[in-house]
């Protein structure tokens, strides 16, 4: 008779917790890149509202995306720092792009408007490696004739994290300063030669607006978000652009993702006369084989929503959405790669 009291108290007790538990909202846990966070934040929000699934993503920097991918602590990384398919295939990883964006160099410097400093990619590196010093300095006023430089002491702000906005950055200098080549390299961390350090495309904003005579290099929606004052900067045509959509569509043009192994492309110091220099893709990182089935698809259910109809608030905050035509890609790619008990997640 108590056995039978104590079986059924254990039953309305599981039938009690079984509705709640049939109820709690999916959550996908992520982290890595600052780089996208205004638009994962933003599709996040929005999905949520769609779906009631969930989606924790953590603006922790590339270099920890890519760490706690490995670990296997979120269910997706993200870096904007492709990985090589060597290391894809190290890891058990698959990697696709989910935007297109510039990184900008941004100044507080008095009395000057943004996109009314030119500046050079040598002369980027020469402040950066700590040779230039001032604003006034012949260099800069050489190209600013018409700007009222102030003799300001140059403040350089960098990344103190290990982040994909630096291997941008920095892939930028190398590729076009032989001396930062040699000196410093590309990398998603780097031994500066000067400057101060701050965490995160946020942590570089704020500094930047709160130090006069301040220089540093944030992903554009921040630039924006933040009102800060950018720079022009002279691309591979030798012209001086601007920093907004058409430029970063421009640069975006000519990527051959199809020929792309693992999607591995840089997109810095690409040809065309409105391409802006500094342009790179951000991209998803994930497990070939899954443990969770669902879980997996629900993964890739978010991430084909929002190539399907995230383009809008991407185009807002001056992103530019992946083609169709790579997306299709892409999606061939989860079909043939990404498994849970030795069976394709995609299509759902």
């Amino acid at each position: 008779m108590k056995k039978t009291i104590w079986l059924a108290c254990i039953l309305a007790v599981g039938l009690a917790l079984a509705p709640a538990a049939q109820g709690q909202p999916l959550t996908l846990n992520g982290a890595g890149a600052t780089f996208p966070y205004p638009v994962y934040s933003q599709w996040a929000f929005k999905y949520h509202k769609t779906t009631g699934v969930k989606i924790n993503y953590q603006s922790i920097g590339s270099g920890g995306g890519i760490a706690q991918i490995n670990a296997k602590t979120v269910d997706f990384g993200a870096s904007d720092e492709p990985l090589k398919p060597e290391d894809l295939e190290k890891s058990g990883l698959v990697q696709f792009p989910m935007l297109v964006g510039g990184v900008v160099p941004v100044v507080n410097v008095p009395g000057v408007a943004p996109g009314q400093m030119r500046l050079t990619a040598d002369i980027l590196a020469q402040i950066f490696l700590g040779r230039i010093t001032r604003w006034d300095d012949p260099a800069i006023k050489k190209l600013n004739d018409k700007v009222d430089l102030p003799a300001l002491n140059i403040t350089v702000v960098r990344r103190a994290d290990g982040s994909g906005t630096t291997w941008i950055f920095t892939s930028y200098l190398a590729k076009l300063s032989p001396e930062w080549q040699q000196q410093v390299g590309a990398g998603k961390a780097v031994s500066w030669p000067t400057g101060v350090g701050a965490k995160g495309n946020e942590g570089v904003a704020a500094y930047v607006q709160r130090v006069k005579g301040a220089i540093g290099y944030v992903e554009y929606a921040y630039a924006l978000q933040n009102k800060m004052t950018y720079t022009l900067l002279e691309n591979r045509a030798a012209r001086f652009v601007a920093p907004e959509m058409k430029s970063f569509q421009a640069a975006a043009a000519n990527a051959e993702w199809a020929k792309a192994p693992g999607y591995y492309l840089v997109l810095i110091d690409q040809p065309g006369e409105d391409s802006w220099p500094i342009t790179g893709a951000t991209f998803i990182l994930l497990h070939k084989t899954q443990a969770d089935a669902a879980k997996a698809r629900a993964l890739l259910k978010f991430f084909d929503w929002c190539y399907r109809h995230g383009a809008e608030i991407a185009q807002k905050l001056d992103y530019v959405p992946i083609p169709p035509q790579v997306v299709d890609l892409v999606q061939a790619s989860w079909a043939k790669e990404i498994k849970a008990d030795g069976k394709p997640v995609w299509p759902q």
